[in-house]
């Protein structure tokens, strides 16, 4: 029996480098791309006007945004901006 949640909420396999914190942002990456997805084709056919789809995906961009800062990602853990790097 398929799960409608598998259905209505695809989720892709992952291939990068296999990380906890990468995994979780790939999770959330997914989650953005989904819900975007839904707000254009909500635009779209008119059911919310732009200005709506517009502050929805902002504050989706926000909290992803957010997300990657939280999980360093894309940060060298061995480099620091403080002090002497040498």
């Amino acid at each position: 029996m398929v799960n409608k949640d598998d259905f209505l909420y695809p989720r892709g396999r992952y291939y990068g480098q296999v990380k906890p914190e990468n995994l979780v942002f790939n999770a959330n990456l997914q989650e953005f791309a989904q819900k975007i997805s839904y707000i254009c084709n909500l635009e779209t056919s008119g059911k919310i006007p732009p200005e709506q789809a517009y502050e929805q995906i902002k504050g989706l961009w926000k909290n992803l945004k957010r997300s990657k800062k939280e999980l360093r990602i894309g940060e060298d853990p061995f480099h620091s901006d403080e002090g002497n790097s040498e």
